[in-house]
């Protein structure tokens, strides 16, 4: 008899909830670790199927499960959430509802990647980690200097050899070059880290026809390369090439603000012509998105607009410079 269990996993325990004949029925709580998750699947039958959300212990608990289960379902909560929004939300409502969802074959899934997918996600994931805390520790050496008015480095890297010599000879409090210094030493750790994750990352995808194909692209290493396989991973699992290019988010957005400009106050009679303020600042568009649309747009908006006399213009629409 086929059963779907719904598990709301945390970081100590999961709530399991049992969907069998129509009904759900609680079945307590069951330990996060590897006995007690192993102790639970011998308890489980071959056509069973295991439903979780995607977190950060799912693949360990997909791995544990599998051998025990028909299969192991890994759900996207964000979707979940959208599709089965609760008013009450307790861990048993919620594993009831990743098994209610199953059973009606109305659950999102996530592709689950292979070992050696996923082993390239967690070097990605570590190096771009590594990248971000260089960064971080820049910064607050760029900070220190601009506290102290230091001026700008005259050499092209300041966390080079030359920048390193012209960095040791300014004036500044003590405790100020103390903390530069073990920044420096932070920096020369995380570089010496990089380097072996990035040699890791080679050595994954120096023999995979998908990152060859990749670095025939102008500007691709291997590393971007890697990285893009590593967080596609099997490419036949899109239908068609538009959903790997919403997929990796390189599908551009385009909204077109003059089906939404607001409708005009007064007529031609009884307005005055007024400049035409800058709709997309006005409507909520992004402001990275705002600076690649509103030139656009603004060259293919009314020249003017209408105000009534009676209804000013409000003072917090701006114009559009070179517009009236």
């Amino acid at each position: 008899m086929r059963r779907v269990i719904g598990m709301d996993i945390h970081r100590t325990f999961a709530e399991v909830v049992f969907w069998e004949d129509g009904k759900l029925r609680p079945a307590g709580r069951v330990s996060m670790t590897r006995s007690g998750l192993e102790g639970f699947g011998r308890s489980l039958g071959k056509e069973d199927e295991v439903v979780i959300e995607a977190t950060g212990n799912a693949m360990a608990v997909v791995r544990v499960l599998s051998p025990y289960v028909a299969r192991v379902i890994v759900a996207n909560p964000l979707q979940v959430k959208a599709i089965a929004h609760a008013h009450v939300k307790t861990d048993k409502i919620d594993a009831g509802v990743l098994a209610s969802l199953r059973a009606a074959n109305f659950l999102p899934e996530v592709w689950l990647p292979d070992s050696d997918t996923e082993r390239r996600r967690r070097l990605v994931a570590r190096r771009n980690q590594v990248v971000r805390h260089r960064t971080r520790i820049k910064n607050e050496v760029h900070a220190i200097l601009h506290a102290h008015l230091i001026p700008p480095c005259p050499h092209a890297d300041l966390f080079g050899r030359l920048g390193r010599i012209w960095l040791a000879q300014q004036l500044m409090p003590d405790d100020e070059g103390a903390a530069i210094e073990r920044h420096l030493r932070e920096l020369d750790r995380l570089s010496e880290d990089l380097g072996v994750l990035d040699t890791q990352i080679a050595q994954t995808g120096s023999d995979d026809p998908a990152v060859k194909r990749l670095l025939t692209i102008t500007g691709v290493n291997l590393i971007v390369a890697a990285g893009l396989v590593a967080a596609i991973g099997d490419v036949r699992r899109f239908t068609s090439p538009q959903q790997l290019v919403s997929y990796v988010g390189l599908n551009p957005r385009v909204r077109n603000p003059v089906s939404e400009l607001p409708s005009m106050v007064g007529s031609a009679s009884e307005g005055v012509l007024m400049p035409v303020p800058c709709w997309s600042r006005q409507l909520g568009l992004r402001p990275k998105r705002q600076a690649r649309c509103a030139p656009s747009f603004c060259a293919s908006a009314p020249v003017a607009a209408i105000r009534s006399r009676r209804s000013p213009w409000p003072a917090s629409w701006p114009s559009c410079a070179g517009i009236g």
